[in-house]
């Protein structure tokens, strides 16, 4: 095997990660300087920020039609932050879930789940499509940027401040330069780590004969999640449940809207669509999304045990995908026990934890 393939991959990973921390610090530092609200920092920079190596990757990959990648890198974030990345921060740390995330960022990455999945039947994803989506990250931006103004940001600010170790006050001309020059290192890095990247991926497929769709799904995936994955288990270890849960539900609902939508603004013919996107890992994505209805809405709570469910279903669907890629020959007896034994049982237990949870929830309303 060409060694140059691994040093490429890797090295444009590296490029993305380091890329997307610098033109996040940079782009809040250069905001708090220039005075501008942090939760409009929070809403934009942060969230791009944290996204950003699946959009430069998307971009990317939709502008040389490797559709395979772009769509399997999405599809496979959005599966590792819940099962993933979620599943090691509540290990780590029980998380509460906020009533905000409930009522509103929960449900529309559930309905954006639904939404791409509707849109992706005719086998595309086209100009008109990423319009529709593209719209409806710009209105959930809007919206939360407008009911954040009846909060006091004086804290928040302070705050932010104090996280990036920066003065507010501070609007020296040198300051500025220096965040703008780490800022358009941060974007080269991207930019040059994302082709890098992207054509290493391709080059792996071909070399060991996997289709770029399961790349997509894992190497990939898993590569531009990194950024997200630090910020969960930072803010676990340091009690933030609110930040661990927000930022994988945020960037959920980013990917879909957002970088699916840009991505297919650049693509020539726009962005194709395997079947077994749309039947398998579409519905996988979907169904891990609605299985945080539960576990999130009846006791607010993610305990350790169902972050290791989490994980424990992350690594069973790699396996599946590495199982079904090369064709081997315990695909049919492990999709069976899956099928017929692990996800029956699991469905069991979730519903004896269901019940448990609103009988005590009863008991304590009627007492």
């Amino acid at each position: 095997m060409d060694i140059q393939l691994i040093i490429l991959f890797i090295i444009g990973l590296v490029f993305l990660v380091y890329g997307a921390d610098m033109l996040v610090a940079s782009a809040s530092k250069l905001a708090l300087i220039m005075g501008i609200s942090p939760l409009v920092i929070g809403l934009t920079v942060v969230a791009f920020g944290t996204s950003a190596p699946e959009l430069a990757v998307n971009i990317q990959s939709a502008w040389i039609g490797q559709s395979d990648i772009a769509i399997g890198n999405v599809v496979g974030s959005n599966i590792a932050n819940i099962l993933l990345i979620l599943g090691a921060a509540a290990v780590i740390a029980p998380l509460m879930v906020s009533q905000q995330l409930l009522r509103l960022d929960v449900p529309l990455m559930i309905g954006a789940s639904f939404l791409l999945w509707f849109l992706v039947f005719d086998g595309l994803i086209s100009l008109f499509d990423g319009f529709v989506l593209f719209a409806g990250i710009v209105i959930y931006t809007v919206y939360s940027i407008r009911k954040s103004r009846q909060e006091n940001n004086a804290a928040v600010q302070a705050e932010y401040a104090e996280a990036l170790d920066v003065e507010v006050s501070n609007k020296g001309q040198t300051t500025i330069f220096k965040q703008i020059a780490l800022l358009i290192m941060g974007l080269v890095l991207l930019v040059v780590g994302s082709n890098w990247l992207v054509d290493g991926a391709v080059a792996l497929a071909k070399y060991f004969g996997i289709s770029e769709l399961v790349i997509g799904l894992t190497i990939v995936a898993i590569g531009t999640s990194l950024p997200e994955l630090a910020t969960s288990i930072i803010a676990s270890l340091r009690k933030e449940a609110d930040i661990a849960v927000g930022n994988v539900i945020g960037s959920n609902l980013f990917n879909i809207l957002a970088v699916l939508g840009l991505s297919a603004f650049v693509a020539p013919n726009g962005i194709a669509v395997s079947e077994s996107a749309i039947y398998f890992d579409i519905p996988v994505m979907l169904g891990v999304a609605l299985a945080t209805l539960p576990i999130f809405f009846i006791g607010h709570k993610v305990e350790r045990w169902q972050g290791a469910l989490f994980l424990f279903y992350y690594a069973a669907y790699l396996v599946y995908l590495v199982l079904l890629s090369t064709n081997h020959t315990g695909l049919e007896f492990f999709s069976d026990a899956m099928l017929w034994f692990v996800i029956p049982l699991t469905v069991l237990t979730l519903s004896v934890f269901v019940w448990r949870t609103w009988q005590v929830t009863k008991l304590k309303i009627n007492y």
